[in-house]
Order: structure tokens, then C-alpha cells, then sequence
């Protein structure tokens, strides 16, 4: 048994997956997250998941609007994290960047490190000026095979 927050969880029981990810990768994520469900975990989606372009509206009406809205994204963020277990960051290539992990997607990174959440990469920790503090957050490798997201 393993204990996470508060609760004990056997190996390989069911887990709350906060997905995070670039907006970039947002077409990877419906059929991860089937795969996820099939495996009985529950999966919360990303934000502005249901609307990607909802960021380029923000902009559009100001930069004020914008950076309101940013701010409730994180708060947001951190809500997610707070009632997941933990969190599996989909990074993939993006601009000819192996591995990318963008600056709201490492901030949810810092939360559930912060929460003591399990982290669960995707890929390889991507190279870059993160990397040391990527490696301090301890995050399982998975290397796409989704049946080692287990707490």
C-alpha cells in the first residue's frame, strides 16, 4: 500500500489524472484520456480544453482582459491539481522542440510537486533552462505506455 495525501491507495488502484499539456497537444489528449478511462482511472482535461482558441480571444479584447484571464487559468490549475491524485504532462514535440513543456504546464507541474502529487511524464524530461528543476520534481518517465501511471 502507498500512501498519498492523506490516503492509502493500493498499487495500481484506480487514480484522479489531472492531464496537462501545451494546447498545441490538445489532439493527443481524447484518445489518452480513453485509454486512461478504459483502465478505470477518472481524467480531468486541460483548460480551454473544450475551447483551444478561447487564449487568442483573450488577447484580442486586451491586454488586461488577457492577463485576467490568465490568472484565473492558474487559480484554476491549482484547483485541478488539488483534488487529483496526480498528473500526467503530455509532452511531445512542438517547433522542433523534443519533449515540450511550456511555462503553464510547468507552473502545474510546481503545484502538484508542491501538493506532493505524483508527476508523470510523457516523454523524457525535455532539455532546456527547466531541466534541473523539472529533475527536482522526481517525475516518472512513462514513455507513452499509460499502464504505468499507478500511485
Amino acid at each position: 500500500m502507498l500512501q498519498s495525501e492523506g490516503h492509502t491507495k493500493s498499487k495500481g488502484a484506480k487514480v484522479k489524472i489531472f492531464v496537462c499539456c501545451s494546447k498545441t497537444f490538445y489532439p493527443k489528449v481524447g484518445p489518452i484520456k480513453h485509454q486512461l478511462e478504459a483502465m478505470n482511472h477518472t481524467v480531468t482535461l486541460p483548460n480551454s480544453y473544450d475551447n483551444p482558441g478561447r487564449e487568442v480571444e483573450m488577447h484580442s479584447a486586451g491586454a488586461k482582459e488577457h492577463a485576467q484571464w490568465k490568472a484565473s487559468m492558474i487559480r484554476l490549475q491549482k484547483q485541478k491539481v488539488e483534488v487529483c491524485d496526480a498528473i500526467l504532462v503530455l509532452n511531445f514535440t512542438k517547433n522542433d522542440q523534443p519533449n515540450y513543456i511550456g511555462g503553464a504546464t510547468f507552473l502545474e507541474m510546481y503545484m502538484a510537486f508542491e501538493l506532493h502529487k505524483p508527476i508523470f511524464l510523457y516523454n523524457d524530461v525535455p532539455d532546456g533552462m527547466l531541466r534541473d528543476e523539472i529533475l527536482c520534481f522526481e517525475p516518472t518517465v512513462i514513455t507513452g505506455d499509460l499502464h504505468l501511471v499507478q500511485i
